[in-house]
Order: C-alpha cells, then structure tokens, then sequence
C-alpha cells in the first residue's frame, strides 16, 4: 500500500510538471518578468516605462506627509510618558487594589482612545483622501486632512458627520486642511 500512494504522489507531480511545460511551451510571448527574462536586456521592457503617459507616472510626494508622521510621533511619545506614569502607579504599593483598578482601566482608555484614532484615520483615508492625523482630548476631536483639492465646507461636513456618527466619544470635530491644491 506504501507503494502505491508513492506512485500516486510521484505521477501527480509528474503531471502537474508536464502541464505547466505544455502552457509555457504553447505560450506566444514570455511573460515580461519571469524568472528567464528578467536579466536580460529586452527592448520590451523599455517599451512598457516609454509608453507611459505624464498622467499616468507616480503621484508628487507631499513634503506634508512628514508632518503627520511627526504629530502621531509626538502623540505617541505623550502617551507613552503618561502610559510609564500609570504603569508606575500600578507598580507602586502604596495603592489600594480599588485605585490600582482605576489606574488601569485609564491605561485601557488610553489605549482604546489611540485604536480609535487609527482607525479614524484609515476611513477617513478609504474616503479618497491621501492622508489624515486624528486626535481625540477628552471628547474634542482634531483632524488633520491632506488634500490635494483644496478643501470646501462640503469636504468638511461630510467628515465631520462621519466622524459624530461612527464615533460616540466625539462630542466636538475640528478639522484643518493642509496641502497644495492643484
């Protein structure tokens, strides 16, 4: 029985080999990248980047984007002080185990409050904008929008109305737009 399930496997394989070979021999053109043609110099290649259109190369990096990677750096290096400051709280025996307890679900706030954040700024992103920074203090959320079209009090309110609805924590939104509109 050791025999037969070894020939089995072995002529799946051979198959499966023999099956690929038949769809690459039959093949008109390589493939523009396969593992054969990608070190040689092909005119196809150079043909593929030339054809091309101005409109269709990458995108103008923003020197905007640094900016919101260092407001969620200093964000993050807030919180973080205030998360050493409850964690040595909690460390410390001079507390009760009922203040211990508080302690900690602030820590659990602080972390959701940050989760909430980030996932604020993934959907405002999935909104069609290129980037977004989100800040939530004690109910005043603040965001910060990049936008390569400029901004409009209906750019504004359609955030806004998605930030009430999806998040009960918010009680008030202010939103900057920052960018070269074009």
């Amino acid at each position: 029985m050791r025999t037969n399930k070894r020939t089995v496997w072995f002529l799946t394989l051979l198959s499966l080999v023999a099956v690929i070979s038949i769809y690459y021999i039959k093949e008109k053109s390589p493939m523009p990248f396969d593992g054969i043609n990608i070190f040689k110099d092909s005119d196809s290649a150079v043909q593929l980047v030339e054809k091309m259109s101005d409109t269709e190369k990458t995108a103008p990096v923003f020197a905007e984007a640094v900016v919101f990677e260092e407001m969620r750096m200093t964000v993050r290096d807030e919180r973080s002080k205030t998360g050493e400051q409850l964690m040595s709280k909690i460390l410390s025996s001079d507390l009760t185990a009922e203040q211990k307890n508080e302690v900690y679900e602030e820590m659990g706030q602080l972390n959701k409050r940050a989760s909430a954040e980030a996932l604020m700024e993934l959907q405002i992103i999935a909104m069609g904008y290129p980037e977004a920074f989100v800040y939530n203090e004690d109910g005043e959320v603040k965001i910060t929008v990049l936008s390569q079209e400029g901004h409009s009090a209906k750019m504004a309110e359609e955030i806004t109305h998605y930030v009430m609805t999806s998040w009960k924590d918010a009680k008030a939104v202010d939103i900057t737009f920052t960018g070269d509109a074009e």
